[in-house]
Formats: C-alpha cells, sequence, structure tokens
C-alpha cells in the first residue's frame, strides 16, 4: 500500500468519524460549536497542539 492510499484511508475515516455527531446528535453538536466560539484564539490553538500530539504518539505507537 502507497502513502497516497493511506492519505486517502486516513482522510476517509476523518470524515466518517466528523460526520457521525451531527448525524446522531445535531443539537448537542450545534452546542459544542457554540461553545467553541466562545473560547480564546489561545485556547483552540492549544487544543489543536493537543490533538496534534495525540495523533503523533498515536501513529508512533501503531
Amino acid at each position: 500500500m502507497e502513502w497516497s492510499d493511506s492519505l486517502g484511508l486516513a482522510l476517509a475515516l476523518m470524515l466518517i468519524f466528523e460526520g457521525l455527531m451531527p448525524l446522531f446528535a445535531p443539537q448537542q453538536w450545534r452546542q459544542l460549536f457554540l461553545q467553541l466560539m466562545q473560547l480564546r484564539d489561545g485556547q483552540l490553538r492549544f487544543c489543536g497542539l493537543l490533538c496534534i500530539a495525540a495523533g503523533v504518539i498515536l501513529l508512533i505507537l501503531l
């Protein structure tokens, strides 16, 4: 399997997971985005950094 195939699979899985919450819990999804809008830029950047770090750690472990 080439890297482009893996990247395509990863993108497809991300889209599937991203679509689960608005499909099954649209009201909670909307509330989540309202709460995210209240965060400062620094807080959002820190959340992004944590997500990236978790992804890198997961890649290393797998």
